[in-house]
């Protein structure tokens, strides 16, 4: 979110820069509501003096043995009046946020132009792709023919977009799990959580998820809580400061946590329905950021680094993107993918995205920090997969795969999976 006085500035441009996403900005409208806003303000602050004076004359005329009963009349009236202009100017406020709440971020300049991932600007490669003397095979034949991926069993269960794992295919995700939360807390720097799958609507307000994006989400309801499934771990990690003063000998702010991420997927049906590519409930290792605001492009070199280091040490074939100003995420100003090499689409495919939000999410949660010379600011947040299993699962099975139908596993996972090798019946050594 932003603060609209600051859209107002012609020195933010922030017309010329919400162009660049597509988005006009109504200059109009925005006018309208925040002068309705402080006029309300303004007419409750005024009755409220006004109150005030009329009880202090109430007094003096009381101590001076004189008739108060018109003046206690009108001191009741100023109440009355207080009241309704009070809910006047907390509806006009009320409905200053809720607009707001509809506009995105602010892209940086640095961003190239466009509303595409042909748009984007490649920044670097890492690897070279594997050459099969053979027709390779997509993860999904690769899985389900090794019976370590069940996605007709899962369907029966929970309709499509949904995968059983079995065997060596759970011990393999369970291992991902701790490699990459063990690589992160180790040699990145990130504190582990634990942090809940449900949260209450107004920490996906904080994040940027609500309530733009509430069709991509899943809603629960019992009795008379109203929570959703989360759709990533930002979404608790980022909100554990909400409200809050983080001092400015605590930032920077690393957090990391596995979660089961829960998303709708509206709108993508037809779009990498098969596999594991875009489950409706998937497992993801999360990395957060919490900075200071002038901090933020640095830390976000970092943290991508970090997503491209997982990838290097699975010694899979991938590279880093920087999005065009029209396809990067709502609540991010830049945002760098890691693609992923996958043999059976011969294509990279995005499996990190890693983005820096600037003071965006932090105004909307209230999160806050001081300066040297103590006053309060808004800090800046990042966020980026680190990795998500199931991509990074079918990665490693299309770019491993052998000519015999098995498949071999970097050498770094055997500590954490037990084996090396998944054969073409599944067992494993």
């Amino acid at each position: 979110m932003h603060d609209p006085r600051v859209l107002l500035d012609p020195g933010t441009e922030a017309v010329r820069r919400l162009a660049r996403r597509g988005y006009t900005l109504d200059v109009s409208s925005l006018e309208e509501l925040l002068s309705s806003r402080n006029a309300g303000i303004k007419a409750a602050d005024d009755l409220r003096a006004e109150s005030k004076k009329a009880a202090a004359e109430v007094g003096r005329t009381a101590k001076a043995g004189g008739d108060v009963t018109e003046l206690k009349e009108r001191a009741r009236r100023l109440k009355d009046q207080i009241k309704e202009a009070e809910e006047k100017a907390d509806q006009a406020a009320a409905d200053l946020r809720e607009w707001m709440l509809s506009i995105p971020n602010l892209p940086l300049d640095r961003i190239p132009d466009g509303f595409s991932d042909e748009d984007a600007t490649e920044i670097r490669r890492w690897g070279t792709p594997p050459e099969f003397g053979f027709t390779p095979l997509d993860h999904v034949e690769l899985g389900e023919r090794t019976g370590i991926l069940d996605f007709g069993r899962a369907t029966k269960l929970s309709g499509p977009r949904f995968r059983v794992a079995r065997g060596a295919g759970a011990a393999l995700e369970r291992g991902l799990v701790s490699f990459f939360l063990d690589l992160h807390t180790r040699e990145h720097g990130y504190t582990e959580y634990a942090v809940p799958h449900l949260v209450a609507p107004s920490a996906l307000v904080g994040t940027g998820q609500l309530p733009k994006f509430e069709e991509d989400l899943f809603r629960t309801a019992a009795g008379s809580r109203d929570l959703y499934l989360i759709p990533t771990a930002e979404v608790p990690l980022t909100n554990l400061h909400a409200d809050e003063i983080v001092e400015p000998g605590q930032l920077p702010l690393a957090y990391t946590a596995r979660t089961t991420c829960f998303r709708s997927e509206a709108g993508s049906y037809g779009r990498d329905t098969r596999g594991l590519i875009r489950l409706h409930e998937f497992e993801k290792v999360e990395m957060v950021r919490i900075v200071a605001a002038d901090q933020s492009q640095n830390e976000l070199e970092k943290l991508v680094g970090h997503a491209e280091s997982v990838l290097q040490k699975l010694g899979l074939a991938h590279r880093t993107i920087l999005l065009a100003a029209g396809d990067t995420g709502f609540g991010s100003q830049s945002t760098y993918d890691v693609e992923v090499w996958l043999p059976g689409q011969n294509t990279y495919r995005e499996i990190s995205s890693c983005s820096d939000c600037g003071q965006f999410q932090a105004r909307r949660a209230n999160i806050r920090t001081r300066t040297e010379d103590g006053k309060r600011e808004l800090v800046a947040t990042l966020n980026g997969s680190g990795l998500p299993i199931g991509r990074t699962m079918a990665a490693l099975l299309e770019n491993g795969q052998q000519a015999d139908g098995s498949v071999v596993l970097p050498e770094a996972l055997a500590n954490y999976t037990g084996f090396g090798t998944i054969h073409a019946d599944g067992k494993t050594d």
